[in-house]
């Protein structure tokens, strides 16, 4: 049990404070309601921009880390398909530097050329690095518009493409900032040895005076139900032939999450699990297999995934997935199977609040879901799924006519 004080300011932000008196640091989280979601699709990627221009000097504050530095403090950011996320943490007896920095982040940014266009040459770097130019780089660039024809999950964090970075203004950087980075768009999570009542106070010291703003229409257009099979093959030079299948599910705040979530750990969580014991160790089809979900707030994706020995053809390996689809769609799993992958999940669970850090950010995160309280009763939402849910979440999510293929072929191996 986490317990928390939420507070609202007048300008919609919104404050959670969670003391906890186990450390000397304390955590900063600030959230936005803002990811590659909420893009225009001719200009894409730029959520994750923002998460670099964000460092690159605010309104009064030229150089971000330099101060934060000098009272022993670290930062960093990351964005999602439905969040941008900035976190600090440093000594809590030095908490008001943070609300210093990041008040003046959400007033303004600077806003100009220089750091722009240093920020698109970084971020145009990493599209090439991590998208182009690096082995299986490139296949969420084609996976994600294999599976979604209409919701903006369709393009990557990173953006559908360098150009798209690239022909960024400072005019269409700016109009993106007042329409997102708000106080009314903003979930501030501040967790340690500190006092609700005194963090109130900085938090109306420092953010008090920033105007709500009016923000950018949220309307997100709800993918269609996939009603056929699609598929595509890719041609590159990579050692081995890899096969992803993307199954639509459902949202990350809809009853059947969990048990979802536990379908994923069943296939694949560990070297005991039934894709890795069956088809990495038995029948040695895959050099490495794999199942996940992307838990996203709207419609995700559970990914079936894995890199085939040179002997294993598509055909052979996708038929030796289908049967593992089938059987737990055909059959209960057993209970000590289940219990198995529950206890890992609760582990892993109570492990992650063991830091301050995790703790601001994944408040945050819940009250974004709806409530933050909603993070103290996740593992009586898991350990409720039982067998049956198992199977009935595989019988209505891993469906061929609701699976997106994707043959990701070796040029070196099809010369043989």
């Amino acid at each position: 049990m986490i317990d928390f004080v939420k507070f609202k300011l007048d300008n919609g932000l919104v404050l959670i404070v969670h003391t906890d008196y186990s450390t000397p640091i304390a955590a900063f989280n600030l959230l936005y309601r803002v990811g590659s979601r909420n893009e225009d699709p001719e200009r894409t990627g730029f959520a994750h921009l923002f998460e670099h221009l964000m460092f690159g000097g605010s309104v009064n504050i030229p150089v971000f880390d330099e101060p934060l530095e000098r009272v022993g403090g670290e930062n960093n950011a990351f964005t999602t398909n439905d969040l941008t996320n900035y976190y600090i943490t440093l000594p809590s007896e030095n908490i008001e530097t943070a609300f210093w920095l990041e008040s003046d982040r959400m007033l303004s940014l600077a806003f100009s050329q220089k750091s722009l266009d240093i920020q698109k040459s970084v971020v145009i770097e990493e599209f090439n690095q991590r998208y182009l130019n690096q082995p299986y780089g490139d296949v969420w660039l084609y996976l994600r518009p294999l599976a979604y024809r209409v919701h903006p999950y369709r393009w990557p964090t990173i953006g559908q493409s360098p150009e798209h970075i690239s022909r960024a203004t400072v005019s269409d950087v700016r109009n993106f900032f007042f329409s997102h980075y708000a106080p009314n768009n903003a979930i501030l999570c501040v967790a340690g040895p500190v006092d609700p009542e005194q963090i109130l106070k900085l938090t109306q010291k420092w953010f008090g005076s920033i105007e709500s703003r009016n923000l950018a229409n949220q309307s997100i257009p709800k993918e269609p139900e996939q009603t056929e099979p699609r598929s595509l093959t890719l041609e590159r030079d990579v050692p081995f032939n890899a096969i992803y299948k993307a199954y639509h599910m459902c949202n990350r705040k809809h009853p059947d999450y969990p048990a979802v979530d536990l379908l994923s750990d069943l296939l694949s969580n560990g070297r005991s699990s039934r894709l890795y014991q069956r088809l990495v160790k038995e029948k040695q089809l895959f050099s490495s297999v794999n199942a996940y979900i992307t838990g996203d707030m709207d419609e995700g994706l559970f990914i079936l995934t894995g890199q085939l020995y040179n002997s294993t053809s598509f055909e052979k390996a996708e038929e030796a997935l289908a049967l593992e689809v089938e059987e737990l769609k055909n059959s209960l799993i057993d209970a000590a199977e289940l219990e198995k992958v529950k206890n890992k999940f609760e582990a892993n669970f109570l492990f992650e609040q063991e830091n301050v850090l995790n703790n601001a950010m994944n408040l945050a995160y819940y009250e974004m879901l709806g409530d933050a309280n909603l993070l103290n009763d996740e593992l009586q939402r898991y350990g409720s799924v039982a067998n049956h849910d198992i199977r009935r979440v595989a019988v209505n999510t891993l469906n061929e006519h609701n699976c997106s293929t994707l043959y990701y072929k070796s040029k070196a191996i099809g010369k043989e």
